[in-house]
């Protein structure tokens, strides 16, 4: 049996949270898992349910990575899949940021909820949900609706509209940046900064 500190870790470090944006996903899988940290108010943990529960302005961080919400539940299955959800309330939103230094990059996720799948490697932000990505602190790609699923395996995304889009009317609202010129800006950054290819 999983002691409660090495199940946190492993549920912490598992949960797909942290690997959940494509910048992450990128990473070789021989590098060393970097270490999480989970700040809160509270955490209730139950070793028979295999699950955690952090509440109270929650930050969790992990790499350059850095989740914000109010409650973090996560939970393992019987084959040890990890699964994990993050809410807020009072009209606040979840708040998941990836940095990619070496692209100058940042992709920021934002919904009411984010919910984590390990087993289909997914992660969905839900009502009023936004994924931006950012190249030397400019917007260039953006994505709206109710919900936006990345699925990591495949390293695609699904958006839906709904009366609780964060796009107008409810509809999904798609803007992509032609990759030249996220490309020009990823070089006039490194420029800028004074650094060699």
């Amino acid at each position: 049996m999983m002691t409660p500190s090495r199940f946190l870790l492993a549920a912490v470090l598992a949960s797909g949270l942290a690997c959940a944006l494509p910048a992450l996903a990128q990473q070789g899988s021989n590098q060393q898992e970097p270490d999480t940290l989970v700040v809160s108010d509270t955490l209730i943990y139950d070793d028979n349910a295999k699950e955690s529960v952090f509440t109270g302005n929650v930050v969790l961080t992990r790499g350059n990575m850095t989740l914000h919400s109010d409650r973090l539940a996560m939970r393992e299955d019987a084959e040890g899949f990890q699964f994990g959800t993050a809410t807020v309330e009072g009209g606040k939103l979840v708040v998941l940021r990836q940095e990619n230094p070496e692209k100058f990059e940042v992709l920021e996720a934002k919904g009411l909820r984010a919910e984590y799948n390990g087993k289909s490697e997914e992660i969905e932000m839900i009502g009023k949900a936004v994924i931006t990505r950012f190249i030397c602190g400019k917007p260039f790609d953006n994505i709206q609706g109710e919900r936006v699923i990345y699925r990591q395996k495949t390293e695609t995304y699904q958006a839906f509209g709904g009366p609780n889009s964060a796009a107008p009317g409810g509809r999904v609202r798609s803007l992509a940046t032609p990759r030249a010129r996220a490309d020009a800006a990823v070089e006039a950054c490194r420029k800028q900064k004074g650094q060699a290819r």
